[in-house]
């Protein structure tokens, strides 16, 4: 089942103190599903792993290396037109008092009609609200 995937699921696969089960399975669901991004979302990851190498907590190597991997996973980066951004996103952040970050997924989500996999508690509820599903991990302990 194809889903959108933000940032924070796939940045905390970069960062052994961030996974969890969750993003675990969330990756597991990358060897036979293609998950979705807003443009936006390269970004964000770009931005996070400088952050990091500048605050000591990833090496350039390991970010560069991660950074790798993610140009390979079958995670698709859908274009947020100006106009998708000026009305649709900048509407939905208004009403789910999201930022317009993360309003973006939630408008692929809701664009696409498809589950959404966040760590982000605000983005869950408004999802929710909204009737987009949370994605669900592939569970460690399924057979495949």
């Amino acid at each position: 089942m194809p889903f959108v995937i933000d940032a924070s699921v796939s940045l905390a696969w970069a960062f052994v103190e961030e996974r969890n089960a969750y993003t675990r399975g969330i990756q597991m669901r990358l060897e036979t599903d293609v998950a979705y991004a807003p443009s936006i979302w390269p970004l964000e990851v770009a931005n996070v792993l400088l952050i990091a190498e500048r605050r000591g907590r990833i090496t350039q190597r390991d970010a560069t290396q991660f950074a790798g991997m993610l140009l390979v996973a079958p995670i698709s980066v859908i274009e947020t037109t100006p106009r998708q951004a000026l009305n649709d996103v900048l509407s939905l952040a208004r009403r789910s008092a999201l930022t317009v970050y993360d309003s973006s997924y939630l408008e692929l989500a809701l664009r696409l009609a498809l589950p959404i996999a966040t760590l982000d508690d605000r983005l869950r509820a408004a999802a929710t609200a909204l009737g987009v599903p949370i994605l669900q991990p592939i569970s460690e302990t399924t057979d495949r």
